[in-house]
């Protein structure tokens, strides 16, 4: 009787253990390709009816202007502050009001900056809203002035150079380097190509190799960005 007894409490425990790690896998499973898992946070609330499935949170219909409302009423109260917003009914076609909002936050003592997406998923007829963490990005500038002709070296160790003297692509050129490239503090990996730019007194190496990141180099430090094929164009030679 006793064994039988022993028998059962063992095997009622080994349906607790295995239940739970079921449990375990399929909650791993739901929230597995998100860095910000709401139901986790006092200061991040989830919208009434929004379901996690893996990379975001959905809800049937199309209530992105209600969750859109929601958040820029409740974030701020639990301490956030919107750096960006912006929506598809700020645009005058009302063929885009699928599209959803996109909205960037800030609070004390967050370690980077909440990205808050939501967009209606007609093929699906759901709204999906996506919470993420991203760093926050500093794009120092570092040329504060346009020349009247900058000096563009295709190779590094090339002698003679391109003058360029058109104001509209200095200008672009110099936009994209304070702009669109961002200071970054690691160490830069190897690139097949080095080309120099030269905006007077100041040499800024340029770091590619094909659909890698771009790296700027400069006595003002180090900068990254995407390799945006027209960043190219206006230096007037191929990627």
């Amino acid at each position: 009787m006793i064994k039988k007894r022993l028998f059962l409490y063992g095997f009622i425990a080994i349906l607790i253990v295995m239940g739970l790690f079921a449990y375990q896998k399929a909650t791993d499973d739901t929230y597995k390709g998100m860095s910000i898992i709401s139901e986790e946070r006092d200061d991040i609330p989830l919208f009434d009816g929004l379901e996690p499935t893996e990379h975001n949170y959905v809800m049937n219909g199309d209530h992105w202007t209600d969750i859109y409302d929601y958040y820029l009423n409740e974030l701020p109260k639990l301490g956030w502050k919107i750096e960006y917003k912006d929506s598809s009914l700020n645009d005058n076609d009302s063929d885009n009001d699928w599209s959803g909002f996109y909205s960037n936050w800030r609070k004390k003592g967050f370690d980077g900056e909440l990205s808050l997406t939501a967009h209606y998923n007609k093929f699906e007829d759901q709204t999906e809203v996506m919470f993420d963490k991203h760093p926050i990005v500093v794009s120092s500038s570092w040329i504060e002035e346009i020349p009247e002709v900058i000096c563009i070296y295709k190779d590094e160790f090339d002698s003679k150079c391109l003058e360029v003297r058109d104001k509209a692509r200095i200008s672009g050129i110099i936009g994209f380097i304070n702009t669109e490239a961002y200071d970054y503090k690691e160490d830069t990996l190897p690139r097949s190509k080095t080309s120099v730019i030269e905006f007077g007194n100041l040499k800024v190496k340029v770091l590619y190799e094909d659909e890698k990141t771009i790296y700027f180099q400069s006595e003002k430090g180090v900068k990254e960005s995407k390799p945006d094929p027209g960043f190219f164009e206006l230096l007037n030679f191929p990627q």
